[in-house]
């Protein structure tokens, strides 16, 4: 009784004490400041490169509505940034609501912007997104230009807050509009603030292809490593009039094409949603497949995707039932056929976008999978019909998808019939772990048996599996799931992991939350690594997008000073600890001589390198188990590296050289990185 009467005088104190005094109000931009990773997402290079993104997206709406032509980015020196476009240029006259003038309204309110109600864009691009307020929030120092009615005006901020009113600075034609914003991010803020070349070159060159017939620049003009580097070599235009059937022809650039012509359409419907298809078929056995909304990358889809594949496999199956394709005993070609090896990219503009998701990753639109549904697979129904050839091709491609399918159906369902005969009985060489709680669980895919021995000796048992793989797994890049199912260490993976996989893949049903690569250190190991991460980037596609693949990181050296022993993850470390045993070593002498002048005249002599055994690890298997635990297993001690794929585009491309079938661009790819790698056993 006493306990609960303290606790109802705490809580009425507490309440006097909780007033409005208590209450901060953020005003103005100060809450982006406060919390930025709120609105660009972190603080690192992906929410540095954000702020590049959101004021190019101005420009780029610009161009969607018809006003702009040109989106020039320009990297200098000291990490600012200028973003020049040619359309109507910011407002610059007095706002009613706010009585600035409508360009400091743009750049110091949160939401503030012709993407909110009536008479702004029709569809815009940048809604996703924070707007540029959020860029001058974010920067030390921003400047706006604008040029508009013959005249230039100009402002200035710092951390968000104008220095001065908009100014008028000079003249120019009538003809000549558009905005220029140059800013600095604050270093203040960003963990990361050197932009990075490569990435802005890639999201913009996105950009181009969805937006036709307007010219993006990339220019760097930051400090060439090479003084006689020619300037021109720094510059990089995008111009794409054939939109989204240019991007098409690139992501397939790598790939054999199955058929000449590239289908495309553009339809505005309704004057509500814009559909834009493009797609070709290659020799490959997996699907490339991006989709947009309002020129926003949506990695799972939503309703524009699900009208797509909807009216691509009702289509082909229509065709070939007409043509006597497909005879009346077939089945019907499925979804999975008709999407192996095929390459689509599917863009929607759409007046009032519904995002599911803090990131915008799914469109949630209704309306928009009927009409895709209905625009595409009219036009690809007239493609197929006005080109024979492609069609032949296309369906010859898909039916030979179908057997395979059946192929691998049954050899799927040999593996289940095994596991239900042994009573579900896991693969004789995995060591399972104790624990049935698959959150807290791990499995080590390991090389070998030697590797495997010392791996299952050194775990914990409780909440560690291991599963040695006897030699490498078949490159699933050039092979059918059929063919990959009759592969013994493959299978015995899909086993042990619990999900099944291809038409019956079920992420919930698997065992292990973290599944870690765990090879050796050589050449060899790294291919055996490569082929897992191929295995599970293609087949295993939501695994890696969930973050249950991980890569162990077993140390390269173990040095040795008497019975003392350290471990080296990188050469740089292993420096660095060279370094700190001499430096102790020499100080340790030098404090002995120190304590032998004063008892003798003797003098000590010192040395400037100890003697010190490295050892250099090839295999797994060199280390004993207590060493792979201490190094590599012990979730106190170890380092796993995340599997994330951060660029799909880049990624794709990236297995289809390595892993892929032609022989020109991995020869290519060797020669251009042969330089660059360390530590090449041989």
């Amino acid at each position: 009784m006493a306990k609960e009467k303290s606790q109802a005088a705490k809580k009425a104190q507490g309440a006097n004490d909780y007033t409005a005094k208590q209450i901060t109000v953020l005003e103005g931009l100060d809450p982006v400041r406060k919390r930025p990773g709120m609105y660009i997402g972190n603080t690192a290079s992906e929410g540095l490169h954000h702020l590049i993104w959101e004021v190019v997206d101005n420009g780029i709406d610009e161009a969607m509505a018809g006003f702009a032509t040109e989106v020039t980015v320009r990297l200098l020196p000291g990490n600012e940034v200028e973003v020049t476009d040619n359309g109507r240029g910011i407002p610059v006259d007095i706002h009613k609501q706010t009585k600035k003038s409508a360009l400091e309204t743009v750049l110091t309110t949160l939401h503030a912007g012709g993407k909110f109600g009536d008479g702004g864009y029709k569809v815009s691009g940048g809604l996703h997104g924070v707007g540029v307020s959020v860029v001058n929030a974010l920067s030390v120092h921003l400047r706006a230009e604008v040029k508009r009615d013959g005249k230039v005006y100009a402002q200035e901020y710092e951390r968000g807050k104008a220095t001065g009113k908009v100014k008028e600075v000079g003249k120019t034609s009538k003809q000549d509009t558009g905005t220029v914003i140059r800013f600095r991010p604050d270093d203040t803020i960003f963990t990361v603030t050197e932009f990075s070349l490569k990435e802005v070159i890639s999201h913009l060159r996105q950009q181009a292809y969805l937006t036709k017939g307007v010219m993006i620049t990339i220019i760097d003009d930051r400090s060439p490593a090479n003084k006689q580097e020619d300037p021109c070599a720094r510059t990089y235009r995008f111009y794409f009039e054939g939109g989204v059937a240019s991007y098409v022809r690139h992501l397939n650039h790598l790939k054999n094409p199955k058929h000449e012509n590239i289908f495309y359409i553009e339809k505005e419907e309704e004057e509500e949603v814009r559909v834009e298809v493009g797609l070709q078929y290659n020799e490959e056995y997996q699907e490339t497949l991006f989709a947009f909304a309002n020129n926003i990358h949506n990695p799972e889809g939503g309703t524009h995707l699900a009208g797509f594949r909807t009216a691509l496999t009702r289509t082909l199956n229509a065709y070939a039932r007409r043509k006597g394709l497909l005879k009346e005993k077939d089945e019907n070609l499925t979804g999975d056929d008709v999407r192996e090896g095929l390459t689509a990219v599917i863009s929607v503009k759409v007046k009032e976008p519904q995002f599911e998701g803090q990131t915008k990753a799914k469109l949630g639109n209704a309306e928009v999978r009927s009409i895709v549904d209905t625009v595409f697979g009219d036009a690809f129904s007239a493609f197929l019909e006005e080109h024979p050839r492609d069609a032949e091709a296309i369906i010859s491609k898909v039916a030979l998808a179908a057997q395979a399918r059946l192929a691998a159906r049954a050899a799927r369902a040999s593996v289940l019939r095994k596991g239900a005969l042994e009573g579900f009985m896991l693969p004789g060489k995995l060591a399972d772990c104790s624990s049935k709680d698959s959150s807290r669980s791990e499995i080590f895919i390991v090389e070998g048996d030697s590797a495997g021995g010392s791996a299952k000796q050194g775990r914990n048992r409780e909440f560690q599996a291991i599963l040695p793989l006897r030699g490498k797994i078949l490159n699933v890049e050039k092979a059918r799931l059929d063919k990959m199912l009759a592969n013994n260490e493959i299978k015995s993976l899909i086993i042990a992991l619990g999900t099944n996989v291809g038409e019956q893949f079920d992420i919930e049903k698997l065992r292990y939350d973290r599944i870690v690569i765990m090879t050796d250190a050589d050449v060899d190991g790294a291919h055996i690594r490569t082929l897992l991460l191929t295995l599970f980037y293609r087949y295993f596609p939501e695994l890696v997008r969930q973050g249950h693949v991980y890569i162990a990181q077993p140390p390269l050296y173990k040095i040795s000073k008497g019975k003392e022993s350290y471990y080296a993850y990188s050469d740089t470390e292993l420096d660095n600890i060279r370094k700190e045993l001499n430096a102790e070593s020499v100080a340790k002498k030098s404090a002995k001589k120190q304590t032998k002048k004063k008892g003798s005249d003797d003098e000590a002599t010192e040395e400037t390198e100890i003697n010190l055994n490295i050892q250099r690890y090839k295999g797994l298997g060199e280390m004993n188990a207590d060493q792979l635990w201490e190094t590599t297993m012990d979730p106190d001690r170890r380092i796993l590296k995340k599997v994330a794929v951060d660029d799909a585009e880049k990624a794709d491309a990236t297995f289809t050289v390595l892993m892929g079938s032609e022989v020109a661009p991995r020869k290519h790819f060797i020669q251009t990185h042969a330089k660059a790698v360390k530590n090449l056993d041989v």
